[in-house]
């Protein structure tokens, strides 16, 4: 059970739009490249980030090149899942693999600043703040337990390969 608060942005944020291209230079410093994350769509973004809020945009979030920087500076300034009506799906999978949740979701009804709190494993999204409760797809089992163990790598380390690993 994730539980946070929706910072909301548009639609069409691309990678380019979620790590500069001008701050590239930092990709091997990932804290302060994390400083940057989605300045251009939004400057105050990394300010109002509290540990475990969440992402709420429209259509084709993290369209654009593969940057698999996008992602992670976004959970590294504290975002707890994406929730989006559309998403790349090269950030999809890249959000996957480094452990950030991406929900694909009618997002209309939820407003900045509302209190979220979203099982992933039943697909259900519940607007603390309004009362709304969302549906979304579930994700597959074996991506719900790499998102346990926090990414991919973490899970082939714990596991050795991508067989999914029935729970005991």
């Amino acid at each position: 059970m994730l539980k946070g608060r929706a910072i909301k942005l548009g639609n069409d944020i691309s990678t380019d739009l979620i790590a500069p291209g001008r701050y590239m230079h930092l990709r091997n410093n990932l804290p302060e490249l994390a400083k940057h994350a989605l300045e251009d769509a939004d400057p105050d973004f990394v300010a109002k980030v509290k540990a475990g809020d969440f992402i709420v945009a429209g259509k084709n979030f993290g369209l654009g090149s593969s940057r698999e920087h996008a992602p992670l500076i976004i959970k590294m300034s504290g975002i707890g899942a994406v929730i989006a009506e559309s998403v790349g799906r090269i950030f999809f999978r890249n959000a996957i693999n480094i452990g950030l949740p991406v929900i694909i979701a009618a997002t209309q009804g939820i407003d900045d600043g509302n209190e979220l709190e979203i099982d992933l494993a039943s697909g259900t999204l519940d607007n603390l703040s309004s009362g709304a409760k969302l549906n979304f797809a579930q994700l597959p089992p074996v991506m719900l337990q790499i998102l346990e163990e926090g990414g991919l790598i973490p899970y082939i380390r714990k596991f050795g390969d991508l067989q999914f690993q029935a729970k005991r």
